[in-house]
């Protein structure tokens, strides 16, 4: 089921501002890491007081921003595996592994 927020012009400023918060964090931490540690209690050890105390979100939201950046190289590791990013050696596949993962700045969705 698909439900359709209508807030108010207070309230969709507010959850802009958190949305651009939670993708700034969850870009840092893809940033500010090691590719090999990408795993999700790993990354969540070191990232989680960092991510609480610079950007603001709630225990949950922060949690939920860590479990982002892990899940988004878990995606690029499948995708490597099976060969969907090209041979090792191909530049797209280069591309993919020398290169952060990024969330967003801005969404697509009304708010």
């Amino acid at each position: 089921m698909q439900v359709r927020l209508l807030p108010t012009p207070e309230q969709a400023a507010a959850l802009k501002a958190t949305l651009q918060a939670c993708n700034e964090a969850a870009t840092w931490a893809a940033v500010s890491l090691s590719k090999n540690v990408n795993k999700n209690f790993p990354l969540r050890k070191l990232t989680y007081n960092e991510v609480k105390t610079r950007w603001g979100p709630g225990s949950q939201a922060a949690q939920h921003v860590i479990k982002k950046t892990s899940d988004a190289y878990a995606t690029l590791r499948a995708n490597l595996k099976a060969g969907n990013l090209g041979k090792s050696g191909s530049q797209r596949y280069r591309r993919a592994v020398e290169k952060p993962i990024v969330s967003r700045r801005e969404h697509r969705h009304d708010i």
